[in-house]
């Protein structure tokens, strides 16, 4: 036992110093030694939970329970994780445990009165839920908004120009805003755009040209303008794909996501968006985006931006060599490249709880063969034998996907056909990770790029998330 409790302290120690893994790392340790101290399992339950490995807390934090029914704090773990992934029914049977355990947890408390209001937020809006609802963009009179003389920004007609990119990147960096008829004019253009294209796009790249690859971005705006610091700026000549997430967590997703939508428009054939498991409703209500866009513009925005994203493509195939797509492969060896082809996105908005969208946004590698429950608690886990399978029966040569924390901001895993890429470094001001980027030419070699974060303006992650979650991060 004092083995064990050792190893428990230097758990402790790393978990101060932000090492989630190194953390979990220790207690696994003290949980060999000795399986049957609750602690040991809570405590590896809330590093699980600052590395986003929701499933794996919950699995932890009922084994505490099993060993312990009256150990409020493994009760507490859960409801936290349930309450990360929008299990809110399943949380507010743990936080009302709580409540009854420690009545006089004033916090406890407020998560339990927060998450009684977030179930009954999801059964009303289950129940106001319409198939084909009008667009939010019905009755929006662009040609006749004004943009007063007052604004003190470049003017945009009809079409994206270098001079409106430039004006823009420098706004957002000091803080101002668009005017709302650009935004609405900018998500309406790009919602159009990107509506047209296919559920996996199809591209090449030409000699002299280069493809840049990006993981995700989380509103972390300044780290995205470092990014093209470094490896230069979008241009006919210099593609970009964007891999999904660019919103929530990070306090400049508008930032980002105007960003990302005017080079869109700039440069349609040569830069690229795929859908991430954030660019949804659900995700957006609890990480932050929804509340941003009404705090920076006003619910109309995020309305047309929620109707944007669910137009996106969802994976982009480059040079019949990489499939690229935001989170990774399917529970079914028996899904091909044809299955994306044909899947008709339009007819489901968001991705919900099964089915090919939601696996191509949320599924993630592991080390073992075969498949395994998802560490999120969502979705599922792939190994190397179904990687393999998948690219030579497709022609690949690998996946690229993003959707994790790499520490080095990128990983090639499953023998050189799994490769996650991640482009927030710093990743929420608490993850000592590297941002990467991967560069693609004509020959089709992956260049890969790591980069440092920079600092930003004196704004917390998550600055715009409904506060309860704010308590929990």
């Amino acid at each position: 036992m004092a083995d064990a409790v050792s190893l428990k302290n230097q758990g402790n120690d790393a978990f101060k110093q932000k090492d989630w893994s190194g953390a979990i790392d220790y207690y696994t340790k003290a949980i060999e030694l000795n399986d049957k101290e609750p602690s040991f399992y809570t405590n590896r339950a809330q590093a699980n939970i600052k590395l986003e490995a929701y499933g794996y807390a919950i699995a932890d934090a009922s084994k505490a329970i099993e060993i312990d029914p009256n150990f409020a704090k493994a009760y507490y773990r859960r409801a936290v994780a349930n309450t990360l992934i929008l299990k809110h029914s399943d949380a507010i049977h743990d936080w009302k445990a709580v409540v009854r355990k420690n009545p006089a947890d004033k916090v406890a408390k407020a998560q339990y009165e927060a998450c009684q209001k977030m179930v009954k937020r999801d059964a009303f809006l289950k129940a106001i839920e319409i198939a084909d609802a009008p667009s939010a963009a019905v009755g929006l009179d662009l040609e006749n908004m004004i943009v007063e003389d007052s604004y003190d920004g470049v003017r945009l007609k009809d079409e994206m120009t270098q001079e409106f990119l430039d004006d823009m990147i420098e706004r957002f960096k000091t803080g101002k805003k668009l005017h709302r008829k650009y935004v609405f004019q900018i998500i309406l253009a790009v919602k159009a755009l990107v509506y047209d294209e296919a559920t996996m796009v199809e591209t090449e790249v030409a000699p002299d040209h280069m493809l840049t690859v990006c993981g995700d971005t989380h509103g972390q705006y300044f780290d995205l303008l470092e990014i093209f610091r470094l490896n230069g700026f979008p241009s006919q000549k210099h593609g970009y794909l964007f891999n999904g997430d660019f919103v929530d967590r990070g306090s400049w997703s508008t930032e980002i996501a105007l960003l990302l939508y005017a080079y869109k428009m700039m440069y349609p054939k040569f830069f690229f968006l795929n859908r991430g498991n954030h660019e949804t409703d659900d995700m957006n209500r609890m990480y932050g985006f929804e509340g941003e866009c009404k705090a920076k513009y006003n619910e109309r925005v995020f309305k047309l931006f929620s109707e944007s994203f669910s137009a996106l493509p969802l994976a982009t195939l480059i040079g019949s060599k990489y499939l690229t797509l935001h989170g990774g492969l399917f529970s079914d060896d028996a899904i091909t490249l044809d299955d994306i082809r044909k899947l008709n996105r339009h007819n489901q908005r968001q991705p919900g709880q099964a089915g090919l969208m939601m696996e191509m946004l949320w599924t993630d590698p592991q080390t073992t063969p075969g498949r395994g429950p998802s560490k999120r608690g969502v979705g599922l886990q792939f190994g190397p034998d179904v990687t393999k399978r998948f690219c030579e029966k497709n022609g690949l040569e690998a996946v690229i996907r993003s959707h994790e924390v790499r520490m080095e901001g990128y990983e090639v895993e499953h023998d050189g056909r799994c490769i996650t890429v991640f482009s927030a470094p710093k990743y929420c001001d608490s993850t000592e990770n590297k941002g990467a980027y991967i560069n693609i030419e004509s020959d089709y070699k992956l260049q890969f790029n790591k980069f440092d974060a920079v600092p930003h303006p004196d704004i917390k992650p998550m600055a715009y998330a409904n506060n309860s979650m704010m308590s929990m991060m």
